[in-house]
């Protein structure tokens, strides 16, 4: 499946619990609520702390990319398939993340909401 001008895209409910999820969105969303065990690099800050995401995506994994919408996730997911990254936009982002009945937490761990 694809969105947009080809970036590679996977739906909420095709994804396993131990998929590598990358959160672009901003901090004030991040701490209102996330997937437990996503890494958060914000889409503003995303080129100067790329570093942080190789060291951290498993070796062979691929990245799935979630924002709210899926709009900056596409932006990011297509920026990692051009550096030669397995990645893929997660469509409908954080909001379908949450209505399929998804855990959301916030930074205490507590249940959280999509911002």
């Amino acid at each position: 499946m694809h969105f947009g001008s080809g970036v590679p895209t996977v739906e909420v409910t095709d994804l396993k619990d131990d998929d590598f999820l990358l959160d672009v969105r901003e901090a004030d969303e991040w701490q209102a609520g996330h997937a437990e065990g996503a890494l958060h690099i914000p889409i503003s800050d995303f080129v100067a702390r790329y570093g942080e995401l190789t060291e951290a995506t498993p070796q062979d994994a691929r990245v799935h990319v979630i924002c709210r919408s899926g709009g900056r996730s596409a932006q990011v997911a297509m920026y990692l398939v051009q550096q030669g990254i397995d990645a893929v936009n997660v469509d409908g982002g954080m909001q379908v993340w949450a209505a399929v009945g998804r855990p959301v937490v916030n930074d205490e761990g507590q249940p959280g909401f999509v911002l």
